[in-house]
C-alpha cells in the first residue's frame, strides 16, 4: 500500500502535466473556432473613425463562401457584412458633418454653402429674375434650419441645442426676399414644426432635446413665417396660391398666374400641423381647399390630375402629367396626410389616383414578368391628362422617389421593379442625371444637385424587404459621391453626369435629406427604425411623430367623422412578414438577372463589370 501512494505522488507531476496539454489544446482549438466563426459570419465589429474610414479598401471576396447558387455577375449584391454596415453609417454621418460644420464655419447666417470657394450665399440681389437661387434662399439661414431633425436623429442632442439657440437668437422672416410659397413650407416651416415637436416629445424618443429656457420659440416662428406666406392666397378666382410672395411686403408676387400641382397641393401637412397645435384652422383650411381646388379640376377621361393651372381660371396650361417635377410630392403628401391625420377621405382619394397612374401612366410589362417576347421594361411615362398617350420621352431624378410612396402604401413589389429602373440609370452615369431621355437613351438635362429621392427610395424598400441588395446600392450612392462631389468644404452640384464637372453649391436638402436616408439606411437601431410606424418623412425629409393627438381636429371638409380611431398604423402598412409573395431570401436579388438586364438593354447600358 505504501510503495503504490509513493508511486501516484511520484506520477502525479506528469499527470498535471498531460492535463494541461490537453487543456491548452482545447484552448488553442476554441481560438481557432472563433477566428473562423468570426470573420466568415461578418460578425467580427470593426469600428472606424472618421479619418481612416475614407481609406477603408473593399476586402476581397471568395465566391465559394457564397451558396452555389449565386453566379459571378451576382456577387456584386452579396450579403453585407455587419463590418460593411458599420463602415457606411459612419461614412454617411462623416459626410453630414463634412458639410454642416463647413457650412457653419464658413456661410453661417446666410442660407447655402458654397463648397469650392468656401463662401456663403444668400439670394440673388442683383438678378431678381433668378429664381433657381431666389426661389429657395430668403437671408434665414436655410441650411441650418433644413439640418435641425438630423443632428437629433444622429444623436447630437448637445449640437441640436445650441443650434435651436442659434436659430432663435439669429433667424427673422423680415427679409425683402420673394420666395416660393411651396419651398419655404417644406425646407424651412417643416424644419421649425419638426423640431418643436421633437423638443416637445413627451416620449423623448430622441433624448432630452429641450434647450434651457425653451418655451416655444419654434412655434411662434412657425407662425410667424406661415403668416407671411398666406398672402399667396389674396386675390385668386379659383382659391390656389400665387407661387411666390415677398416676405418684407408679406405680399404675392404677380410675375405669373400659374402654378405647378405640387407647389399648391403641397402644402397640407405643415400647414395641417400647424392649425393642430395653434388650435386655428386658418392654415389648413386653406391648404386643403388648394389641394381639392388641383383633383377636382382632374380629367373626366382619365382622373388624372395635369402639371401647370392658371391660379385664376382653375385650368390648366400644361396638360402632361408624370411622376417628376411639377405633381410628385401632390401624390405624396394626399397619402401622407391620412398616415398622419387620419382621413378616409385621403385615402380614398389616394387610392383612386394610383390606380390612375398605374392604369395610364405605367409603360411596359408587369413587374417581375421576365419574357422575351412581350413589350419593354417596365417604367412609368410622361402623357397626356386626357388621353394618357405618352405626350414626351423622358424622365427626370424627381420621379425616383415614387418607390418610396409605393413601398408606403403597400405596393413593394411594382416598389421594387420601379426603383430597378434608376439604379440602373445611376450604374449607367455614376449619378441620377436631372432629365433623361429614355427614346434616345441620353441625358438632356445632365445636372445632378445630389438629390434625396433615389436614396430615399432605397432607404424605404431596405425598410420593407431587408434585402442586402439595397444596402449594396446605398454603398454605391455613398461612394460615388465621395468620389465625383466632394470638395475642401462640402459636396458640389455636378454639373454634367457625363464628365462630372462641378457647380459650386451645396443644396441644403443635401444635409436635410440625402445623407439622412443614407445613415438611417446603415443605422439599423436608431429611432426612426425601431419605431418605423409612428414617424414618417416630409417631402423635404423631416420627421413627423404620428399620434393621436394630430388626429382630434376632424378633417375640416368631413362632418363629425372620428378620426381618432383610426389604427396609427393603417391596415396596409407593409413590413417585411406581411409581404405575401414577395422574395426575401437573404441570398436573392430582389428582381431577376434576367429582369435587371432587360432594363440595362433598354436604357442602353452594358456594364464592363459586374
Amino acid at each position: 500500500h505504501t510503495a503504490q501512494e509513493e508511486s501516484f505522488v511520484m506520477n502525479q507531476p506528469i499527470r498535471q502535466m498531460k492535463l494541461n496539454l490537453v487543456f491548452l489544446f482545447f484552448h488553442i482549438l476554441l481560438t481557432i473556432c472563433l477566428f473562423v466563426f468570426q470573420n466568415t459570419n461578418g460578425t467580427h465589429k470593426k469600428y472606424f473613425t472618421a479619418s481612416n474610414v475614407l481609406q477603408e479598401t473593399e476586402k476581397t471576396v471568395d465566391k465559394n463562401s457564397y451558396p452555389q447558387n449565386y453566379s459571378a455577375s451576382d456577387l456584386k449584391y452579396r450579403p453585407f457584412p455587419n463590418s460593411e454596415v458599420e463602415k457606411y453609417k459612419l461614412l454617411s454621418k462623416e459626410m453630414f458633418y463634412h458639410g454642416y460644420d463647413n457650412y457653419m464655419r464658413y456661410a453661417f447666417p446666410l442660407d447655402e454653402l458654397n463648397p469650392v470657394e468656401c463662401t456663403g450665399r444668400g439670394p440673388d440681389t442683383n438678378n431678381p429674375n433668378n429664381i433657381n437661387i431666389n426661389d429657395v434662399l430668403g437671408n434665414y439661414s436655410l441650411t441650418l434650419l433644413d439640418s435641425l431633425d438630423m443632428l437629433a436623429i444622429l444623436g447630437n442632442n448637445s449640437e441640436f441645442k445650441d443650434a435651436i439657440n442659434r436659430v432663435i437668437d439669429t433667424v427673422s422672416f423680415n427679409q425683402n426676399a420673394t420666395v416660393q410659397v411651396f419651398e419655404a413650407s417644406i425646407r424651412v416651416l417643416g424644419a421649425l414644426l419638426s423640431s418643436h415637436l421633437l423638443i416637445e416629445d413627451t416620449d423623448k424618443d430622441f433624448g432630452d432635446l429641450r434647450p434651457r429656457g425653451y418655451n416655444g420659440e419654434l412655434l411662434i416662428l412657425s407662425q410667424q413665417l406661415a403668416d407671411k406666406l398666406l398672402p399667396a392666397f389674396d386675390n385668386t378666382f379659383s382659391g390656389l396660391p400665387h407661387p411666390r410672395v415677398n416676405l418684407n411686403g408679406s405680399k404675392p408676387v404677380y410675375r405669373v398666374n400659374t402654378t405647378c400641382a405640387a407647389g399648391a397641393g403641397t402644402l397640407l401637412i405643415e400647414f395641417g400641423i400647424l392649425s393642430r397645435l395653434l388650435g386655428d384652422v386658418t392654415y389648413e383650411r386653406l391648404a386643403r381647399k388648394a389641394m381639392e381646388i388641383i383633383l377636382a379640376s382632374k380629367s373626366q377621361a382619365t382622373g388624372l390630375v395635369g402639371n401647370t393651372i392658371d391660379i385664376q381660371s382653375g385650368l390648366w396650361t400644361d396638360q402632361m402629367t408624370g411622376l417628376g417635377a411639377g405633381i410628385d410630392s401632390l401624390y405624396e403628401y394626399i397619402f401622407k396626410s391620412y398616415i398622419l391625420f387620419g382621413s378616409r377621405k385621403d385615402l380614398r382619394t389616394f387610392t383612386e389616383q394610383y390606380a390612375n397612374v398605374m392604369k395610364y401612366l405605367k409603360r411596359g410589362r408587369p413587374c417581375q414578368i421576365w419574357k422575351s417576347d412581350i413589350e419593354w421594361t417596365p417604367f412609368f411615362a410622361n402623357v397626356d391628362m386626357n388621353s394618357g398617350k405618352v405626350i414626351n420621352t423622358w424622365v427626370d431624378a424627381l420621379s425616383a422617389s415614387f418607390p418610396a410612396l409605393q413601398v408606403l402604401s403597400g405596393d413593394v413589389r411594382e416598389a421594387v421593379c420601379s426603383h430597378a429602373f434608376y439604379y440602373t440609370l445611376w450604374r449607367k452615369y455614376g449619378m441620377l442625371p436631372e432629365r433623361y431621355d429614355w427614346k434616345s437613351a441620353t441625358p438632356t438635362v445632365p445636372f445632378s444637385p445630389l438629390r434625396p429621392e433615389f436614396a430615399e427610395s432605397t432607404y424605404m424598400l431596405y425598410q420593407a424587404t431587408q434585402n442586402p441588395f439595397y444596402l449594396h446600392v446605398g454603398k454605391d450612392i455613398i461612394d460615388n459621391i465621395q468620389k465625383f462631389a466632394r470638395t475642401r468644404c462640402g459636396f458640389a452640384t455636378i454639373h454634367n453626369v457625363l464628365d462630372k464637372s462641378i457647380e459650386d453649391r451645396m443644396e441644403s436638402f443635401f444635409l436635410s435629406e440625402t445623407t439622412k436616408y443614407l445613415y438611417l439606411l446603415f443605422d439599423k437601431d436608431n429611432v426612426v427604425n425601431q419605431k418605423s410606424e409612428r414617424y414618417i418623412f416630409s417631402t423635404e425629409g423631416h420627421i413627423y411623430k404620428v399620434t393621436k393627438t394630430m388626429r382630434e381636429n376632424v378633417h375640416l371638409s368631413e362632418k363629425n367623422p372620428s378620426n381618432t380611431d383610426i389604427p396609427i398604423k393603417p391596415d396596409n402598412y407593409t413590413r417585411l412578414d406581411q409581404c405575401s409573395g414577395l422574395s426575401i431570401k437573404e441570398f436573392q436579388l430582389p428582381i431577376t438577372r434576367e429582369g435587371l438586364g432587360q432594363i440595362e438593354a433598354f436604357i442602353k447600358y452594358s456594364p464592363s463589370t459586374p
